[in-house]
């Protein structure tokens, strides 16, 4: 009798480590092979502009599990290991190591930061912060404070590097091209209150601006330009517009896509045995067409950006995914250990009611990612 294909789970986020452990506790006892392309255990994203930027968390404190556990729950899993190539009617997937066959396969892919298109976007010091290796050099970058460092784009990446940038002593500039912080997220009045926050803590917010091009020296960033500036004085730039859905895999191997991989309420692909979920997932509603889940930006007839799908704790160990309508184990955003006026200070956060043991915090008041 052949050994029995693998449920395969591609990608190395909570979405993945969290499907694998939701397999397992619910009694699936085939083999589990989890790949990652980073070369590092499955983690969160969160800690990345939180704790751990602060200074005030240990780098692990970011994994999903500790490395015991994948031998304890017999995973197998793949690290620094890419998915090049995707056969969905072999039910086979080609990685950077080898191939790989699959009874079931989670595409868990997450997204990647979208770039700033403008003149010197290729400077040493123009940085991003979407991975683990981001979070470290950017920690790099502040620690010891003293440097001017610029921030494009007021959405949440950009208003908690702001904080820790501040918490390290750095001079900070924010420039947005919306009226307000969170301005599509949250509208105007909350925009407000968001940044009143920051300019009381020092940080100089410049909304209604566009970013026209980097300037440096020698290879390094030296200043930014605007429409309303000829050069802000910068040390460290920080770009936090928005994130992409990484669908190329999908795309490829002929899945439907739209804005991320198009999946049902259970969070199936269209390709039989395939399955997607976090950041990657877009929850489709066949009988009326409408994308009503992505993580990548507005739709076109809202302008507001929906809820992504997301696998949760309660995970079908057939599937990989929710059996009902899908459920988070999202991170909600703080204001990271500022009070918003108005409203309890965010040391009074409480935890979400997922059942992740990861599922986030939540300052009153303030609203889910």
């Amino acid at each position: 009798m052949p050994a029995q294909e693998p449920f395969v789970i591609v990608g190395g986020g909570l979405a993945g480590a969290k499907a694998a452990e939701t397999l397992r506790t619910e009694g699936f006892d085939g083999p589990v092979v989890l790949v990652g392309e980073e070369a590092e255990l499955p983690y969160e994203r969160p800690p990345l502009s939180k704790g751990y930027l602060l200074g005030t968390a240990a780098r692990e404190s970011a994994q999903v599990h500790d490395a015991e556990w994948y031998g304890k729950q017999d995973v197998d899993l793949r690290t620094g290991v890419r998915a090049t190539r995707l056969d969905v009617a072999a039910h086979r997937v080609e990685l950077d190591t080898g191939e790989l066959g699959y009874a079931k396969l989670l595409l868990a892919t997450g997204s990647s930061a979208r770039r700033l298109p403008v003149p010197g976007a290729e400077l040493d010091g123009v940085r991003y912060l979407r991975t683990l290796a981001d979070s470290d050099r950017l920690l790099a970058d502040l620690s010891g404070g003293g440097r001017q460092v610029v921030i494009i784009g007021a959405g949440w990446i950009g208003l908690e590097v702001a904080a820790a940038a501040r918490h390290h002593g750095n001079s900070v500039t924010i420039v947005e091209p919306q009226p307000t912080p969170l301005h599509a997220v949250l509208g105007s009045r909350m925009g407000a209150v968001f940044a009143r926050l920051h300019r009381d803590h020092g940080v100089d917010l410049f909304t209604d601006t566009t970013v026209r091009e980097f300037r440096g020296a020698d290879g390094r960033v030296t200043a930014v330009v605007t429409d309303h500036h000829a050069g802000l004085p910068a040390d460290v730039v920080v770009v936090g517009v928005g994130a992409a859905p990484n669908i190329g895999l999908a795309a490829a191997a002929g899945l439907e896509v739209d804005n991320g991989i198009v999946a049902d309420h259970a969070l199936r692909a269209s390709a039989p045995d395939v399955f997607t979920a976090g950041d990657v997932a877009s929850a489709f509603h066949r009988s009326t067409g409408a994308t009503s889940g992505s993580s990548t930006g507005p739709t076109p007839s809202t302008g507001v950006r929906p809820r992504p799908a997301r696998c949760s704790g309660r995970t079908s160990v057939t599937t990989g995914c929710p059996t009902s309508s899908p459920t988070s184990t999202t991170w909600a955003w703080s204001t990271r250990g500022w009070p918003v006026p108005g409203t309890p200070s965010s040391a009074a956060a409480i935890r979400t009611t997922a059942p992740s043991s990861r599922s986030g915090w939540r300052t009153a008041g303030s609203p889910r990612a």
